[in-house]
């Protein structure tokens, strides 16, 4: 698997001050993520940590919504049924690294500024709201959505597993 993190400009000198570390968070969060759904292949994604200009000008170029979020999710494939790996490698064969035979999921986009914010109103740490982001997220990336109740249901219960599974849970995370 290969899991790409990056700062911008906005959250570079943020980059040594985090309370855990965010390659590693990244990487389990994606990879459990990727377990829950039965990924049969190996994997690539990329996780960008912006801020609230930098979010809120992502979020107007492609969503044509001014203001910031939280999260953003920019995903490469699409799926009919959530999770459901079995017609990716004829539907998206070009989604396919060429020079390492991995699939390419697509990117993640976290606001910082939010992600802190909101663990201080949920009452948890920055690093269990930032894994919440990154899983739901990589949901996103797998063809999960909560528009509807229905889908909203079922996107938050693997969200719930998945945390659990990490042991990233609100009871387990008020310190870091």
């Amino acid at each position: 698997m290969t899991f790409y993190v990056e700062f911008d400009e906005d959250t570079e000198k943020e980059k040594e001050g985090l309370p855990f570390d965010i390659e590693d968070l990244f990487f389990r969060s994606a990879c459990e993520s990727l377990d829950y759904t039965g990924c049969p292949y190996e994997c690539e994604a990329d996780l960008t940590l912006t801020g609230d200009e930098g979010i809120r000008d992502l979020n107007n170029r492609f969503r044509d919504r001014d203001v910031p979020t939280d999260v953003l999710s920019f995903p490469l494939l699409s799926f009919k049924t959530p999770g459901d790996f079995e017609t990716v490698e004829e539907d998206f064969a070009d989604c396919f690294n060429p020079e390492t035979g991995e699939l390419m999921l697509g990117s993640l986009v976290i606001n910082l500024d939010r992600a802190r914010k909101q663990a201080e109103e949920f009452g948890h740490s920055l690093k269990r709201e930032t894994a919440f982001l990154i899983v739901h997220s990589m949901l996103h990336l797998q063809g999960f959505d909560h528009i509807e109740e229905e889908d909203r249901v079922i996107m938050e219960e693997a969200q719930r597993v998945i945390l659990k599974k990490l042991d990233i849970t609100r009871e387990a995370s008020f310190e870091e």
